[in-house]
């Protein structure tokens, strides 16, 4: 009996080991992810990009649109609000979260119907009356309408610079303010909308078509008030999922978008990857399938691989380095123009550009409408800056901090490396400069506030008219905004103003070459180059078109089998 016993209990024994060893060599993932903690589990995002990247390399017949895009990015977004943030990384999520009335072309700036279908102003250009469109619905089942947009321009105008940085900028100011644009904008039945204008303002529909003026759910924006900034609700094509802060964004496909068949991918997941190199070396191995910010150096490299593709973003931007002109000495004019002939430009270019620049003279492009050709770019003279230094008592030089950009951007491939090229330039004329970083949002903010000696930095169109590079980035309405050198000229902000209400384009021109000028002998930025962005993507990825103001739709990339 014993004997028996013990027989039976070595044979439950053998069973249940036999059971274990099964269950270990099955390959069943699961079986480990039962004993890890909650926060090292395998998300379901995760687990659905293995199974994506499955469907794209065609192990699986893909015929409802299921395909994941992984887009790598050289830093996380601040905002998921557009109307907050100044910054790309925010708004390449946000383009294709929200919509706005007026939308651009599909590579260009040109005025296109987006949430209004067709707008008509008035003889006298201070009234616009805009026909939406029915039948659209944001991401929590909310209609379109009339009182949406109402509801969004009012919530703007009620702000200030801290709130909405660019509403004051591109609009001329806030509610009640006495250089504002927009002097009401009101609800005439479910599909009609009016604004009228204090003035007439030339760029006023590219200005409309900006994503910061995306128009966001009323019932989200009373449900979560600032929280929006994480919890965005749009009637874009595709709707929020989750944010890991520094990792990734996911959005996936909205079933109610208004355009039938967009969009074709199921989901887009936005990955940080702050190294340039690391995030070729993803995209090499397909972890990723997009991925801007590409060194110039490596645009090659993508060009030979079959399994890639290159992808080249038309050019409508500006790299600087921008003196705080209020802080010491670069209150001086004399100083600021001798750190525009200290700066070897054309060696930057040589060095990080690859030949995919050219050298700035201007604070816009030559792409740009109002761009001034006759302007002579201050040369590469280290001598001459010695002689400015030492006319207002420098020189021996002086001391400063130089910050440099923590993350690639369209204008500036590896900030970190071209500040040192600076830091020497500077150097060789008695000017010590002490390397600064921050972490990105940091940076912009305190830099905002006025706090850097110089700053590098850059800006990428987001309407292709003038006034969003030279009103916007230098004019003294948007200090503390997107003025972040300080610099003010009175007789710069007249002929900002005039050119803004002019309609006639001619004359427009030459308010801005004129303007030009004036900002040339201020100097109070070094312009250093304008750029060709680069972008690199899977060799199957269909229906990407880069657009010039770095925010692109998503809505018709797909992956063919």
């Amino acid at each position: 009996m014993k004997k028996n016993k013990l027989w039976l209990l070595s044979l439950l024994l053998l069973l249940v080991l036999s059971a274990v060893l099964a269950a270990c060599s099955s390959g069943d993932k699961n079986t480990v992810d039962e004993g890890k903690k909650e926060e090292d589990k395998v998300t379901e995002t995760d687990k659905d990009k293995d199974k994506d990247k499955d469907d794209k390399d065609g192990d699986v017949k893909d015929e409802g649109g299921n395909h994941t895009l992984v887009f790598g990015r050289g830093a996380d977004s601040v905002s998921l609000d557009p109307s907050r943030v100044t910054e790309g990384e925010s708004f390449k999520v946000t383009k294709n979260l929200y919509e706005t009335l007026v939308e651009f072309g599909e590579q260009d700036t040109t005025t296109q119907p987006g949430l209004a279908e067709s707008w008509e102003p008035s003889e006298d250009g201070l009234t616009y009356t805009f026909k939406l469109r029915e039948g659209v619905k944001f991401h929590d089942g909310t209609d379109f309408n009339a009182d949406a947009v109402v509801v969004n321009f009012e919530r703007w105008a009620n702000g200030d610079a801290d709130m909405f940085p660019y509403y004051s900028s591109m609009f001329g100011g806030f509610k009640d303010d006495e250089g504002r644009v927009i002097d009401s904008v009101t609800a005439e039945g479910e599909h009609t909308v009016i604004f009228k204008l204090t003035r007439q303002q030339a760029p006023f529909l590219k200005n409309l078509a900006m994503n910061m003026f995306s128009i966001a759910s009323p019932a989200a924006l009373e449900k979560y008030g600032d929280k929006i900034e994480s919890n965005p609700v749009g009637t874009g094509p595709f709707m929020f999922v989750e944010w890991k802060p520094n990792e990734t964004i996911t959005i996936e496909r909205f079933d109610d978008y208004w355009q039938e068949g967009l969009p074709k991918l199921a989901k887009v997941i936005f990955k940080s990857i702050p190294d340039n190199s690391a995030r070729l070396n993803e995209l090499m191995a397909g972890d990723i399938d997009l991925a801007d910010g590409i060194n110039p150096s490596d645009g090659a490299l993508i060009e030979k691989n079959d399994a890639l593709q290159l992808f080249i973003r038309p050019s409508m931007n500006v790299g600087y380095l921008g003196l705080t002109v209020t802080r010491p000495p670069f209150d001086k004019k004399e100083v600021r123009q001798a750190m525009n002939y200290a700066i070897d430009k054309q060696s930057i270019i040589d060095a990080f550009f690859e030949g995919r620049a050219e050298s700035a003279k201007n604070p816009m492009p030559p792409s740009i409408s109002g761009y001034n050709d006759d302007i002579v770019e201050y040369p590469y003279d280290p001598e001459k800056a010695k002689e400015l230094l030492a006319s207002v008592g420098l020189a021996d030089g002086f001391e400063m901090d130089l910050w440099a950009m923590p993350v690639p951007r369209p204008y500036m491939p590896d900030g970190g490396k071209v500040a040192e090229v600076i830091q020497k330039n500077l150097a060789d004329i008695g000017i010590k400069a002490t390397i600064v970083q921050f972490e990105w949002g940091t940076y912009l903010e305190k830099a905002s506030n006025g706090e850097a000696d110089a700053f590098m930095l850059g800006w990428t169109g987001d309407n292709g008219d003038a006034d969003n590079f030279m009103y916007v980035l230098l004019d003294k309405d948007n200090i503390g905004s997107n003025n972040y050198t300080y610099y003010s000229n009175d007789e710069l902000h007249d002929i900002f103003i005039a050119a803004q209400s002019e309609v006639d384009e001619d004359k427009r021109n030459e308010l801005y070459r004129e303007a030009q000028e004036i900002i040339h002998e201020d100097a109070p930025w070094v312009p250093l180059a304008h750029s060709t962005p680069l972008l690199g993507g899977a060799a199957n990825l269909t229906g990407f078109l880069p657009h010039p103001t770095g925010s692109d739709w998503l809505s018709t990339v797909d992956f063919k089998d």
